[in-house]
């Protein structure tokens, strides 16, 4: 919530700037894979499955060494979010409550599962789609 509110308060007072395009996805990412990892290194009964961790956190290093060849080779990286990054960043915020309240209240994994495979779809889907957009910058 305190993202939202930072991110539309530097929009309305015109207070976007280039560091703070790197650092804020940064800081997301961060705080995910932490949760991530943490939860499955716990001793929660339900928590995340091997797989998805290391999806989400190899999409996340294949970002950025995609960013920093992309940055050496052009002299620049135009860093604009898309679509799916913003949905796969809602799913994996969505696994992580998911994982939280689904221990509190002992629901079964099935439910929790499902969310998974949502969310490791759209972590594949926009690893694609950032792919593709980074081909495109090479290429102009």
């Amino acid at each position: 919530m305190t993202d939202a509110l930072d991110g539309y308060i530097a929009r309305k007072f015109n207070q976007v700037t280039n560091l703070g395009k790197i650092l804020d996805p940064i800081a997301d990412k961060t705080l995910l894979i932490s949760a991530f990892v943490f939860i499955y290194n716990s001793n929660l009964e339900i928590k995340f499955p091997y797989w998805l961790v290391v999806l989400v956190i190899s999409r996340d290093i294949y970002l950025i060494a995609g960013s920093i060849l992309i940055f050496f080779i052009k002299g620049y990286l135009d860093i604009k979010p898309s679509i799916f990054g913003k949905i796969t960043t809602f799913f994996q915020i969505l696994s992580v409550l998911a994982v939280l309240i689904a221990n509190i209240f002992i629901f079964p994994i099935s439910y929790v599962q499902y969310i998974f495979y949502t969310t490791a779809f759209f972590t594949v889907i926009s690893g694609l789609d950032y792919t593709y957009k980074g081909l495109m910058q090479l290429k102009n």
